[in-house]
């Protein structure tokens, strides 16, 4: 990580109010994968023909969003889910989340500090899903895989991964990301390490040469209606 968990808190506090506005297209593509691949709807099995990574209702599932922001996971998740568990280290981004949550009537959400590595959990709960978007590239190569390892340490069913990533050699004259603060890995370096903490890697989303979205399963996977 090239700066402190305060600072990069202390930088998202400061972007929280117009943080959702500046984003880009490649960005929100990204989220909308997270979103679709966390949570597919009943029909989607049937009308694509391919495998997703949930097929089946999340309406029993705790869904835990590491890196939450202003909860654009979080949020759309939380009408399929059982609970949503979102964990930030900016108290301002929460506070927009929170804000969002009381807008929509979602009352089985919460929003509370957390980290990759230590993600304040209850031991005691069950996370199926772990989800996260644009959040782990701040972590260097290192500390993405300790991340990974804790998080199968939680030993959920799914975790769905959407970031700054590499899928060749990053063009230095068109970065996706900001040398001074952030770390993308490569797309090869992410797989080794959730091949390394026991996941299977189940799908690969490429958005731009520098965005994708990877979907990672732990156990048996039991597909729906149009797998092979």
């Amino acid at each position: 990580m090239k700066r402190s968990l305060e600072e990069h808190a202390a930088r998202f506090d400061e972007k929280a109010a117009e943080y959702d506005e500046s984003k880009s297209a490649e960005y929100r593509a990204c989220a909308n994968l997270v979103i679709e691949r966390a949570a597919p709807g009943p029909d989607d099995n049937e009308s694509t023909g391919s495998p997703r990574a949930n097929p089946r209702s999340a309406r029993e599932d705790v869904v835990l969003d590491l890196g939450t922001g202003t909860g654009a996971i979080a949020l759309a998740l939380a009408p399929d889910a059982k609970r949503v568990i979102g964990r930030d280290i900016s108290e301002g981004m929460m506070e927009e989340a929170r804000r969002k949550a009381d807008d929509a009537g979602l009352e089985n959400v919460e929003f509370d500090y957390g980290t990759f590595r230590e993600p304040n959990v209850d031991g005691s709960t069950d996370v199926a899903i772990v989800t996260s978007n644009f959040a782990m590239h701040h972590l260097s190569d290192d500390e993405k895989r300790e991340a990974i390892e804790v998080i199968a340490g939680l030993e959920p069913r799914t975790f769905v991964l959407g970031d700054v990533m590499f899928f060749g050699t990053p063009d230095p004259d068109e970065p996706f990301y900001s040398p001074e603060v952030d770390d993308p890995a490569t797309v090869g370096t992410l797989a080794d390490a959730f091949t390394d903490a026991g996941f299977s890697l189940t799908a690969v989303e490429r958005v731009h040469d520098q965005v994708g979205v990877l979907v990672a399963e732990r156990g048996s996977i039991e597909y729906g209606a149009g797998a092979e």
